[in-house]
């Protein structure tokens, strides 16, 4: 059984037995995988299926409700140009990627192009001052970043560096927008599912933040729980 088959059996079968829990907890069985990667192996076959919306953004604004859309196909496409620039410019298997960004559209793209080169994404709140910035660089090994233009003020040496994006641009970064022009075609890098994916610094609440690390397995795969626990279908 391919990976692909193997998470969309447990899947099928939350979302089948979505009103008969002992149904589900009968007959549910977490995929066993060695290799899995979530952008290739699930989403790109959404993509090949339908055209349908895959990410809605409604937000507020002044001037009212302004709503962005893109479908599977489209933010697929898109993912794989910005792949494909982040490979070219240095950006390799196991390197971490600090992304600063609120809930738009590049910070979805941002986390599928990652994904596919097996990089690993270090989730960061656009509030972040410029001494917290210098920490999670040093201490998550940053070697890539994205941000927006204010988060990217906040980074004082950016020489340290490789990839330097920034959405709408700033003075030092690549225009994020100038990153999606490259072609969209990129060659396949292997994930194991226990490959790291995302390393999430907690809060700080009460000591200095620590670092959290989710795998290609344990954050996607993982998720299938909370899908059915929320009722989504």
């Amino acid at each position: 059984m391919t990976p692909t088959e193997s998470f969309e059996r447990a899947r099928e079968v939350l979302l089948r037995h979505r009103e008969d829990l002992e149904a589900a907890r009968a007959e549910f069985r977490w995929p066993v995988l060695t290799e899995f990667n979530w952008a290739w192996d699930w989403f790109d076959v959404l993509a090949a299926r339908s055209d349908k919306p895959a990410l809605r953004i409604v937000s507020e604004t002044g001037e009212g409700r302004r709503v962005h859309e893109a479908t599977y196909r489209e933010l697929s496409e898109r993912s794989i140009r910005l792949a494909r620039y982040l490979h070219d410019h240095g950006v390799a298997r196991g390197d971490r990627v600090l992304v600063m960004l609120t809930n738009v559209m590049p910070l979805w793209e941002t986390m599928l192009a990652a994904m596919r080169l097996g990089a690993v994404v270090i989730p960061a709140t656009v509030q972040l001052t410029p001494d917290d910035v210098d920490d999670r660089i040093a201490r998550g090994d940053v070697r890539h970043i994205v941000a927006d233009g204010e988060g990217a003020k906040k980074l004082r040496r950016p020489e340290r560096l490789r990839v330097r994006l920034a959405v709408g641009g700033a003075e030092g970064f690549t225009t994020y927008e100038d990153a999606l022009e490259a072609p969209p075609v990129l060659a396949r890098v292997a994930t194991r599912a226990s490959d790291p994916l995302l390393l999430y610094f907690t809060s700080g609440t009460t000591a200095k933040p620590k670092l959290v690390l989710h795998t290609h397995e344990s954050y996607p795969v993982g998720h299938l729980s909370t899908m059915y626990w929320l009722g989504l279908r």
